[in-house]
């Protein structure tokens, strides 16, 4: 165990991450998948990001927000993913002291903005729905400007309460972290100093933005659901809902494993179906979110086939 002497114990510099799975065949199965997956994360992300940039008709503040969140996508799984990989390969995946640390805070801060950019989504959705009239001036491109600092100022808060919490703990014993990255709940498990408080605030700061986020979207959506029900056309009732079923796709996906792993009881689920969850909202989101996007929303679609069709006149 890589470690430093600190008084009268034996500080550790570096931990053990033991991964997913002992099992060789499995370890090769899960590489496979995996790295499929994130490849094909970081190509759908990607040319989300390009498709909304060279597309003028996606010049609207919905898909300004969606190429950020892309781009929060490709940072989150890439900041868990590659290392995961690693884990695969070798029998034994150190991380240092201050390696964890970052691969912790950049999971919380692109995970922070992630929640964040689909609260001002479902926002926006709200303002086009129920008052058009006044869209071009409550989502201007200052506005949108102003809501992205917030999700990233949101994002550098939070991760930064894991990152003070993570140095107040003092690690002196087993340096085996059972998960496949720096999580916060397996670290505090192997801490020998006392973890009560720094193990409250990140939990608080954490649940207070989810409990935010979550308020932000129900009330968005509840004055939508009223707005599309009280419309006369059918045709007008069916596009509007149209406009919000790969956002509310994307919103119960995500905030749905999210609830599983912080908000429900620790007794009602073990460690390895923790582990699980964590593939699932780190690893497998963030690639499915460009394809639901894709293949639900109109606009993206249209455009796709233009800028592929000029390709092909070209």
């Amino acid at each position: 165990m890589d470690s430093l002497w600190g008084g009268n114990h034996t500080a550790v510099t570096g931990f053990i991450l033991l991964g997913l799975t002992d099992d060789p065949i499995l370890k090769v199965i899960l590489f496979m998948i995996i790295l499929c997956i994130y490849l094909v994360t970081v190509s759908g992300n990607l040319s989300t990001i390009i498709l909304i940039r060279i597309s003028p008709q996606l010049h609207h503040p919905m898909y300004f927000f969606l190429s950020h969140l892309a781009s929060a996508d490709i940072c989150l799984s890439t900041s868990i993913t590659p290392n995961m990989l690693v884990n695969f390969l070798v029998e034994r995946n150190p991380i240092s002291y201050h390696g964890c640390i970052t691969q912790l805070g950049s999971g919380a801060f692109f995970g922070t903005v992630e929640c964040l950019l689909l609260a001002i989504m479902a926002y926006d959705r709200f303002v086009a729905i129920y008052k058009p009239l006044f869209y071009s001036t409550k989502m201007s491109t200052q506005v949108c400007v102003q809501f992205l600092i917030v999700a990233y100022v949101g994002g550098f808060l939070n991760a930064s309460s894991f990152a003070i919490c993570y140095y107040f703990l003092f690690f002196c014993g087993p340096n085996r972290v059972n998960h496949f990255f720096c999580d916060f709940a397996p670290l505090i498990e192997l801490s020998c100093s006392d973890s009560s408080i720094p193990a409250v605030v990140p939990s608080f700061t954490s649940g207070s933005i989810i409990v935010f986020t979550v308020f932000v979207i129900i009330v968005s959506y509840m004055y939508i659901l009223i707005t599309i029900l009280k419309m006369r056309s059918k045709e007008g009732r069916c596009k509007a809902f149209s406009t919000c079923t790969a956002h509310l796709t994307a919103v119960s996906l995500y905030f749905g494993t999210l609830t599983f792993i912080y908000v429900m009881p620790k007794s009602s689920y073990s460690t390895e179906q923790n582990k699980v969850v964590s593939v699932f909202y780190t690893v497998v989101i963030p690639m499915l979110n460009p394809i639901i996007y894709s293949l639900r929303n109109n606009d993206i679609k249209g455009a796709l086939k233009r800028v592929l069709l000029k390709k092909i006149i070209a």
